[in-house]
């Protein structure tokens, strides 16, 4: 018994740290890549449309991956660890689906209140399955991603539910003009860039992902750590669900529809790696960038939605791939 009593993890703490800094250094060249892929999207539909560059159209840009972001942000912590979440669209529909109709029987008030509290249940659900049940989260998160969505088909009994008076979240637009979602991404951004640079908790995602056994033996734990990341995921989820409500006016049984993979691509372009230990917050803000600029510009250039889905689809497949080139680029080294 002895030895399960002897861990000592404050003096693990610097290693991480070290270790962080060390991959900061390594990261700037496919950080600075991508702000040059960036910039080059940028310049090619600035020449291609005189609409790019308009300042409202700037600002529909960051509008358009604002929900994204939200989700991303603990999405990037997730996978850091090692672990992904899929159910990400099925709960935001649901937790709208919750804030409908409570708004719509009792008080907007309880039912933003309940929305949350779902969202934060739904992610603890996740995190109890993987972490405790050891079901992995693919696995587990793809159940939960078909049962949220029957849900809130029951919930909704397969209709669109109006939510009156509960347009400012997602409309509003407080300052510069631009809508307060954006602030709520930059916000959520903020803190999660703050939570996985400078905190232990955060640092110690990044020993989960790489090695969890020896982040075990060293104190980590892994099991916590992860459960309150999907409780994390889950509370920006809900958010999420809200804002969607908030800018349509309604909960729909479809709200949401795709999210995970819109997530999932932003952060594996941004540098994360689907085995985790690897990822930034400021990697996944420029794979959003890129994306976002990417769907406006096909959208000025007149491209059909179709052919959209096939650039998203195939954004997805070439960072992933180019993830498994560089895990074998790694290990060969």
């Amino acid at each position: 018994m002895s030895d399960t009593t002897t861990a000592t993890p404050a003096p693990a703490a610097p290693a991480p740290a070290g270790v962080l800094t060390a991959r900061a250094r390594r990261r700037v060249p496919e950080l600075a890549g991508l702000v040059i892929v960036l910039l080059a999207l940028c310049a090619f539909f600035a020449l291609s449309s005189p609409y790019f560059l308009n300042k409202d159209n700037l600002v529909n840009v960051l509008a358009a991956v604002a929900v994204t972001g939200i989700v991303a942000a603990p999405g990037t912590l997730l996978l850091v660890a090692g672990h992904l979440d899929l159910s990400v669209g099925s709960a935001a529909a649901f937790c709208g689906a919750v804030l409908a109709v409570r708004a719509r029987d009792a008080s907007l008030a309880e039912g933003i209140a309940l929305a949350i509290m779902a969202g934060v249940a739904i992610g603890m659900l996740n995190g109890f399955v993987t972490t405790v049940v050891g079901v992995s989260s693919l696995i587990t998160t793809i159940g939960t991603l078909a049962i949220f969505r029957g849900l809130t088909q029951v919930l909704t009994d397969g209709q669109t539910v109006n939510v009156a008076d509960f347009n400012g979240l997602g409309n509003a637009r407080p300052l510069f003009d631009v809508p307060l979602p954006v602030f709520l991404f930059a916000g959520v951004m903020v803190l999660f860039w703050l939570l996985m640079r400078f905190t232990t908790y955060g640092r110690s995602m990044y020993a989960i992902g790489a090695n969890p056994v020896a982040a075990r033996l060293v104190g980590i734990r892994g099991r916590g750590a992860v459960f309150a990341a999907f409780a994390l995921t889950g509370a920006c989820v809900a958010l999420a669900g809200l804002v969607i409500a908030s800018q349509v006016g309604s909960a729909t049984p479809q709200a949401a529809s795709g999210l995970e993979i819109s997530v999932i691509t932003a952060i594996v372009l941004g540098g994360a790696s689907l085995t985790g230990g690897r990822g930034t917050v400021v990697g996944t803000v420029l794979g959003l960038l890129i994306i976002g600029v990417l769907n406006n510009g096909l959208v000025l250039l007149d491209v059909g939605s179709f052919w959209q889905d096939v650039a998203r689809g195939s954004l997805l497949v070439l960072a992933v791939s180019f993830d498994r080139l560089r895990a074998r680029f790694d290990s060969s080294n």
